[in-house]
């Protein structure tokens, strides 16, 4: 396989590696706080009537609730608006990296299994997040936006944790990944 078109199926395999991990992450998240979601992210994506279409606010203006017919769906929506394109970030980086191996198969392997520790370390660092949430954040909580509205303030601002730390593991993720791309052309084994 020519270099040139692995790094366009990398290109083409990232937004939806990114994507899926949105969906993931956010059904964990939405286990955790219902909230967060219809009390903050389902406004912010518009899953409402005025733009998805797919649910109501049955709060008020000033303190919107959105309730949808279908939640887990929406919140699939909001995972893959959130991090498809981190996912073609992470896809142009390690796939131009990618191109130091001799070949497009050799990239391929290479730059997908430094795609999925990526996804891994993103992953591990939201959790490290959500712990970091549950017991630092809660007993003194951060300023963000927090709805007045909110009825498990502890579970949100776990949450928002947890989603805040998984954009920093990405970039963890993306250094771990070069290295493991690096050490794979330079023939270094990892134990």
């Amino acid at each position: 396989m020519h270099k040139f078109i692995t790094l366009l199926l990398i290109l083409l395999i990232a937004p939806i590696l990114g994507g899926i991990y949105g969906i993931l992450h956010d059904q964990i998240t939405y286990t955790i706080s219902e909230e967060y979601y219809t009390k903050f992210k389902f406004v912010q994506f518009g899953l409402s009537e005025d733009y998805w279409a797919m649910g109501r606010n049955i709060g008020t203006e000033e303190l919107p609730e959105i309730q949808l017919r279908q939640p887990r769906l929406g919140v699939s929506v909001v995972g893959v608006m959130a991090t498809w394109w981190v996912g073609m970030i992470i896809g142009v980086l390690l796939g131009l990296l990618g191109l130091i191996h001799k070949t497009g198969k050799k990239m391929l392997v290479s730059t997908i299994k430094a795609f999925v520790l990526t996804i891994g370390v993103a992953l591990l660092t939201g959790m490290i997040g959500l712990g970091y949430g549950k017991f630092f954040l809660i007993d003194s909580p951060p300023s963000w936006f927090l709805p007045k509205n909110l009825i498990d303030i502890d579970s949100f601002i776990m949450v928002g944790s947890m989603h805040n730390f998984s954009y920093l593991g990405g970039l963890l993720g993306l250094i771990a990944g070069i290295v493991y791309s690096i050490r794979q052309k330079r023939g270094i084994k990892l134990n």
